[in-house]
């Protein structure tokens, strides 16, 4: 994620975990426990801003002119799994967008009562009470105002607003994970694969929301899901581009949202997909192309991560498999311990091994950096 700041901003960020906001009985969204939430976590983030110890005079100057926040979430794939809708489709584009449209407008009504408590954000008031006026104007008539609702944009020419930003969607890619939901907005790469990360090397990560489902279900098939367990990679990229659209409207600052292409995709094919989410209103993208890279943090197997060539085989009624053309060691048959990189085999080209070389982890064959401490 590439948040915009201005010089010597700052932005204290926080998730709301969209999994604990279904009402797993009546498969709805628990639309009060979701605004209440929000309103905690704007209060929360608020007192941060006065809670923090600034090193930087200019850093304190301008988290506390601004008061900036960043009110994100996590969970929203398993959400929409418990109310069976599925994740890129029409249907779940509208529940996203109600989802998102309650979050930005319940966040903004929560900063204008702060507002009427604490008093504005000090860059939003003025000398003179008519230059405070004419600032609240200009707020409330920039693009992403102007499609707030009118008591809103009201109540801030009445009141003032306690932060500047409120929203901003990070890819809370260790914290989801280790509560055990989907990250950011994402939706599940997969119900099962191989994560690299802070975390460690190779972690294997299965959805408990799948066995929540079986355990509930008795009868479902486990190899026949519904289609609202479809995992990012089964998504068309049109797909994940028009809900990063839909949610983008809602949020005044930056979103994570990585579009997943299959192997293959063609330059023309990406270009066509930034400009989908350009006409879309989106403020910034990522198009990933799947096995693009040597090494990447989500994969299907631990050997994929190879330099070793990769084909991909399609069989009638299965899902596209990834084999490894050129008989790598399989991972149980290496050194290789799993959360340390220090003197264990490659998990890159499992010939060499990772030692610290000028404070960076570094492979002594293919030379390939995995952490650097630097």
């Amino acid at each position: 994620m590439e948040q915009p700041l201005a010089p010597y901003s700052v932005c204290n960020l926080a998730a709301v975990n969209l999994a604990e906001m279904a009402d797993k009985k009546t498969k709805q969204v628990n639309t009060e426990k979701l605004k209440q939430t929000v309103k905690t976590g704007v209060r929360m983030q608020d007192n941060v801003i006065d809670a923090t110890p600034y090193f930087l005079e200019e850093n304190k100057k301008q988290a506390l002119g601004e008061r900036r926040i960043g009110l994100g979430v996590m969970g929203l794939h398993d959400l929409l799994i418990y109310c069976e809708t599925k994740y890129g489709s029409q249907e779940g584009n509208k529940l996203v967008d109600q989802i998102f449209e309650t979050i930005a407008t319940t966040a903004y009504r929560e900063s204008i009562e702060l507002a009427k408590e604490k008093g504005s954000f000090p860059f939003l008031v003025g000398n003179t009470e008519e230059e405070t006026k004419e600032l609240r104007e200009a707020f409330i008539n920039t693009g992403y105002m102007k499609k707030m609702p009118e008591d809103i944009r009201q109540g801030i020419r009445e009141y003032g607003i306690r932060n500047s930003h409120l929203l901003t969607v990070a890819p809370t890619g260790s914290t989801g994970t280790m509560v055990g939901v989907s990250t950011g907005l994402e939706p599940y790469f997969s119900f099962s694969y191989y994560r690299s990360g802070r975390l460690g090397k190779f972690i294997e990560v299965k959805a408990d929301i799948v066995q929540e489902y079986l355990d509930n279900n008795p009868d479902a098939d486990p190899n026949n899901l519904p289609d609202w367990f479809v995992a990012a990679m089964e998504l068309p990229p049109e797909a994940h581009a028009d809900t990063q659209n839909v949610i983008q409207r809602w949020v005044d600052s930056s979103i994570s949202k990585t579009v997943n292409a299959p192997k293959g995709y063609s330059v023309e094919q990406v270009e066509n997909v930034y400009q989908r989410l350009y006409k879309g209103g989106a403020k910034g993208g990522t198009v990933y192309v799947d096995g693009s890279r040597d090494t990447q943090v989500l994969t299907l197997k631990a050997e994929e991560n190879s330099f070793g060539e990769q084909t991909e085989l399609f069989e009638e009624s299965e899902s596209p498999k990834v084999v490894l053309m050129d008989t790598i060691q399989e991972l149980e048959k290496t050194d290789v311990t799993i959360g340390s990189e220090i003197g264990d085999t490659c998990p890159v080209c499992r010939e060499g091994s990772i030692e610290d070389i000028g404070g960076c982890n570094t492979c002594t064959n293919c030379n390939a950096q995995l952490k650097c401490g630097l």
